[in-house]
């Protein structure tokens, strides 16, 4: 079964009724990363596999994010100030999107940010 979309890939979690961990989630959506290592070669994690639609749809839904959510925007400086890559704190941003709606479809209730103070 091939999914088109981010929309369909949500739907297609919530239909299983399984609840997904979020490793496994992040892995059928082409966010986790995998090492790349034999032997005594050590390689940088990547990611990819899973489905790149959805990881196209959540990279840009990543990139609104960063631009216009203050949570995200702040997230996405820590890691750059950490010395990060710009695209490696994107595909962070996104994945923690997809916890977020994870998360709303586990609990059925809407999302409402946390107000700062």
């Amino acid at each position: 079964m091939c999914l088109d979309s981010l929309a369909q890939f949500l739907l297609c979690l919530a239909v299983r009724g399984r609840r997904r961990r979020q490793k496994r989630a992040a892995a059928l959506a082409g966010l986790a990363p995998f090492n790349v290592d034999s032997g005594a070669y050590r390689d940088k994690r990547k990611i990819g596999g899973g489905r790149k639609r959805v990881r196209n749809a959540l990279y840009m839904a990543a990139l609104n994010a960063v631009r216009r959510a203050d949570r995200f925007k702040a997230f996405y400086a820590k890691l750059r100030q950490a010395g990060k890559p710009a695209k490696l704190a994107l595909m962070a941003v996104a994945r923690k999107l997809l916890t977020i709606l994870n998360a709303i479809m586990r609990d059925r209730k809407a999302y409402i940010p946390a107000q700062q103070s």
